[in-house]
């Protein structure tokens, strides 16, 4: 079963900085692509990042450019999203989400192109 669980969210002041966690559980190899993704009260869902399968290929939306980045460590499994200069309107429910696929460097924009999905972790930001 594959199993994705975030971790690291939390309440931090504007200006901040926090690491979220992605633990990635039930695939047999790192064939996947990781996607980021955040949903505040009221809003639709949005993509953050995408990193590919190998780690090569990173996409990062403009919301967030220059403040996000993402690394994956795959001999953990493990995805990490660390937030820099945070805004009060980055606050959300942040989820990570994996697409299976072949391509070492294939990126996916949209919420419907991934497979799986992590329960959320919360982030706050307070002005």
């Amino acid at each position: 079963e594959v199993r994705l669980v975030e971790s690291g969210g939390g309440l931090v002041q504007a200006g901040g900085s926090l690491r979220l966690s992605c633990a990635v559980s039930g695939f047999t190899s790192e064939d996947y692509t990781i996607g980021w993704f955040r949903q505040a009260p009221g809003k639709q869902r949005e993509r953050v990042l995408t990193i590919s399968r190998s780690g090569g290929g990173i996409s990062v939306a403009d919301s967030v450019e220059g403040r996000f980045t993402v690394s994956r460590d795959n001999a953990k499994n493990t995805v990490y999203l660390r937030m820099n200069s945070l805004k009060p309107e980055d606050s959300a429910v942040y989820f990570c989400a994996a697409r299976t696929t072949l391509s070492m460097m294939s990126l996916y924009q949209s919420d419907y192109e991934y497979n799986y999905w992590g329960q959320g972790t919360q982030v706050t930001v307070s002005s």
